[in-house]
């Protein structure tokens, strides 16, 4: 059986001059653009080159095709995502559960600041989801989880503590996206936020109790 292939969605090359940094960045909020107006089914190179007022053979220079722009917009979006989570993570002038309490409240922030992006990008999610890039982008996110977790349970066995990791994750990314998928207002946000991390808080409480656990 003939080994799967998946799009080339690495940029051919990084610009280094000023005019092709410029050329990137132009190319990048036009594809914002086309995605938000024209939905990811209908969103393809040429669309976005006209939008950025570029050639398709410049676009071409940096971007070998659509996927590889819409991975861009991804990782973009993820690496913001994921320099916010961590700066809180790593604050320790805060106690775990205040940083626990502070990221819930971030991610569902983050999560309506960029509901329209992101629900553009979740459905051009199908062209790459499988590639290898996703697939470590999703291993740094649960090593980055399982650090945290040792920090806030240490005193919990591991394959416990990593499950109590998953169920903040799958909360979290699940509540997270539902919220934001239905525009709810920012008012509305904020208080399922603060459900959410009162939620998760006491069950974290329960877990550093020692109490009996069924699942093992």
């Amino acid at each position: 059986m003939a080994a799967r292939r998946f799009p080339v969605i690495s940029a051919r090359k990084a610009p280094r001059q000023a005019r092709s940094v410029r050329l990137v960045e132009d190319t990048l909020e036009a594809a914002i653009r086309v995605l938000a107006r024209d939905g990811a089914r209908r969103f393809t190179t040429a669309r976005v080159a006209e939008e950025a007022g570029v050639s398709v053979g410049s676009l071409y220079q940096y971007f070998p095709n659509k996927e590889a722009i819409l991975f861009r917009l991804q990782t973009d979006e993820w690496r913001r995502t994921a320099a916010l989570l961590d700066g809180i993570l790593a604050d320790v002038s805060r106690g775990p559960m205040q940083r626990l309490r502070d990221t819930v409240l971030a991610f569902f922030r983050s999560e309506w600041d960029e509901a329209a992006l992101r629900l553009a990008l979740a459905d051009a999610a199908p062209a790459y989801r499988a590639a290898p890039e996703v697939l470590e982008h999703r291993g740094s996110g649960k090593r980055r989880t399982l650090r945290f977790m040792a920090e806030l349970l240490p005193d919990v066995a591991p394959q416990r503590r990593k499950f109590a990791g998953e169920v903040i994750m799958t909360v979290m990314s699940s509540l997270g996206k539902s919220v934001s998928e239905q525009a709810r207002s920012q008012v509305e946000v904020e208080s399922w936020a603060h459900v959410v991390a009162e939620m998760l808080c006491s069950y974290v409480e329960r877990e550093t109790t020692g109490e009996p656990d069924r699942r093992y």
